[in-house]
């Protein structure tokens, strides 16, 4: 059977299972996760920072620890030091290069961590720990979160009361578990190896969250399964919540002498490969969604790295963009295929697994490459029509009938008349790609942030919370685990500052979409010695290299220029020269007009497309409770053709309201 990405079940489940191995007598403690914990360094003694911190450059890393006399060598997305938060009073200094360095301080953003204690903070942190150990100062800033927490108690709770697979009395249903998760040819010896336990009352697997060296429970991820069909869909649950929840499974099983590993997007497609093959494999905890970089120093020891994280386009992606992260030079990918599916599949199959990752092709490319290198691309391009198209939208089906889907690497640019509902319109937009798994950032300049998350929640719960209170917090919790970031920028900002922050969300949360609202806004501090229209087509220009370098998609918001009312926008109306339409992929068009056909008062217009050229323009009904678009359901308020070149909408529906659309 076929398996589709996991999707999160309701957070209510985990409290419901928790109380229930409380109710059957689990022990309390104080403590409820053994071991050391994540651990952040706090400045006790220096005043916090007000403002955005700067960035820092790899090279001013390296000229601090020259400065401190601190030994250091470079890694693959790490340099790696001595750690002086395990260091007694009279302990000499490893020598450079030694494997005892347990220190890693990230090259892109300056944030470090200790693997021997498990502490970890910013570049400034650093800083700060070094002058206080210069000043004799002892290091109890260290501040260790304690899982004293109610997630913390909830993991070890549901720990307790889970079974291993193997000891379950039963065989029929030790059996019946297995076959349900695709796993009955994974033995008990591996189920055992890796820890993994089967929760009887929610009939889901167990998978643990140990330590780096496995000395203690840190949280878990609960994995159910249900077969519709000749599919399987796996639904998942993580204490603590997806976003502190940074599990490498496996991890505790790797040796120090390893030098190569296998990533995988799935904790059972770990249990398959390391059965089939024997390599040491881990898997993500988010899998083809997000690579944190908190992850990245414990992959420092490997030398290869192959990365198999699904059986479809977008992992395809996903593993290009993490190589990026992990240095290109060490890393190999596995092309998704028909002969060569996800791990899991391909052992349930029979098929030769240390064959496929033979076959993994180097992440790194040259810069000029023959046909021959780009022939597998264009093939997997051509036999998956509906993945290059890309993710689809579920709140407004005719959308994709004209963009086909969302894509990354382009840039879409998205104007209307003022008071049209620009803003509510483009946040339901990037809400739908949201809630898909699409990781978005976004950009307000013009509105604050929360009166825009305001809008979006009540655009994700679909009704007034104002009325229901009693609910937010239920909606809240679901909408906190969206992917979804927010700029802190408001008014002018430097288009500088903004490609920088763009930049670094991209590297810390695997961002594919960036919202922008508006340019306008961000035109202000441009100190360019140049007319006003130069200034916004180097903006442009600047967002288009972005979307392209970061293989990220960019919706920037653009007003219009002051036109008669009563005509209807077109691509020439977008404000500035145009630039703005020449380098954007897709233009859409809010249109606050009412149609002849059709009961809205508001429709989208597409007027560019460079996917596949499909252009045209459908009806929005707007609802006021909810402050959500939608397409009506009415047959006669079909997508409508464009026929006039420049894009505009006839005055008439066509005949028998087709949903027909023009080709550019």
């Amino acid at each position: 059977m076929m398996g589709v990405p996991p999707c999160r079940a309701p957070l209510r489940l985990l409290p419901a299972l928790a109380g229930w191995a409380r109710g059957r007598g689990a022990p309390l403690s104080t403590g409820a996760l053994t071991g050391p914990s994540r651990r952040h360094y706090k400045k006790e003694t220096l005043p916090a920072s007000e403002g955005p911190i700067p960035p820092v450059t790899v090279t001013e890393i390296r000229q601090y620890l020259r400065a401190q006399g601190i030994p250091f060598h470079d890694g693959y997305s790490c340099l790696h030091a001595p750690s002086h938060f395990v260091e007694g009073p009279g302990e000499q200094q490893p020598p450079a290069g030694s494997a005892r360095y347990s220190l890693f301080i990230d090259k892109t953003t300056g944030s470090f961590v200790c693997t021997a204690t498990l502490a970890e903070g910013t570049w400034q942190d650093f800083q700060a720990s070094v002058e206080l150990k210069h000043k004799g100062v002892p290091q109890a800033g260290l501040q260790q979160l304690d899982g004293a927490d109610q997630a913390g108690e909830d993991a070890r709770h549901i720990w307790d009361r889970a079974l291993p697979l193997w000891e379950l009395l039963d065989e029929e249903e030790t059996r019946t578990a297995k076959a349900m998760f695709g796993i009955s040819k994974v033995s008990d010896a591996t189920l055992k190896r890796f820890g993994v336990r089967y929760l009887r009352t929610a009939r889901t697997l167990v998978f643990p969250w140990f330590s780096p060296r496995g000395t203690g429970l840190k949280g878990l991820k609960l994995l159910g399964a249900e077969c519709q069909g000749d599919t399987v869909l796996y639904v998942e649950n993580t204490l603590p919540r997806p976003s502190a929840y940074y599990n490498l499974f496996g991890l505790p099983l790797i040796g120090r002498r390893d030098t190569e590993v296998v990533l995988t997007g799935r904790e059972l497609d770990t249990l398959a490969l390391y059965q089939a093959t024997g390599l040491p494999s881990l898997s993500l905890p988010r899998g083809a969604t997000c690579l944190p970089p908190a992850l990245l120093p414990y992959l420092e020891q490997f030398k290869r790295i192959t990365l198999w994280l699904g059986e479809d386009l977008r992992s395809w992606e996903a593993a290009k963009l993490f190589a990026r992260k992990l240095n290109p030079k060490r890393c190999s990918l596995v092309r998704p295929g028909d002969q060569q599916p996800r791990p899991l599949e391909a052992f349930t199959r029979g098929m030769n697994l240390s064959k496929i990752l033979r076959s993994a092709l180097p992440a790194g490319h040259k810069s000029i490459i023959s046909f021959r290198q780009l022939r597998d691309e264009v093939f997997g391009e051509l036999s998956n029509v509906e993945q290059v198209a890309g993710v689809k939208w579920a709140r407004f089906p005719e959308l994709n009938k004209l963009l086909k889907g969302h894509r990354k690497g382009e840039l879409t640019v998205f104007t209307g008349p003022t008071g049209s509902g620009k803003t509510t319109f483009i946040s339901e937009y990037a809400l739908d790609l949201c809630m898909q798994g699409v990781n978005t950032l976004w950009g307000s300049f013009e509105i604050n942030n929360v009166r825009l998350a305001k809008i979006m929640l009540t655009q994700f719960a679909v009704r007034r919370l104002e009325e229901q209170l009693d609910q937010f917090d239920e909606w809240a919790d679901k909408f906190e685990d969206l992917p979804l970031y927010f700029m802190t920028f408001h008014g002018h900002q430097s288009i500088k500052t903004v490609i920088e922050t763009m930049m670094h969300a991209v590297y810390m949360y695997d961002i594919s979409h960036v919202v922008i609202d508006n340019l306008q806004f961000m035109m202000g501090q441009e100190q360019l010695t140049v007319d006003r229209l130069a200034v916004q087509d180097y903006i442009v220009g600047a967002f288009r290299k972005f979307a392209t370098d970061n293989s990220c998609h960019v919706s920037l918001v653009i007003h219009p220029r002051k036109e008669d009312e009563e005509r209807e926008l077109q691509t020439a109306s977008i404000f500035g020269s145009a630039k703005a339409s020449q380098e954007a992929d897709n233009v859409l068009i809010l249109q606050d007009r009412k149609l002849v056909t059709g009961p809205g008062k508001r429709y989208l217009q597409v007027s560019k497309n460079r996917f596949d050229g499909d252009v045209g323009v459908f009806p929005l009904e707007f609802s006021k409770a909810s402050l959500t678009f939608s397409t009506p359901v009415k047959g006669k308020a079909r997508l409508k053709k464009v026929k006039d070149d420049n894009g505009a909408p006839p005055k008439q529906a066509p005949a028998g309201g087709s949903g027909a659309s023009k080709k550019q």
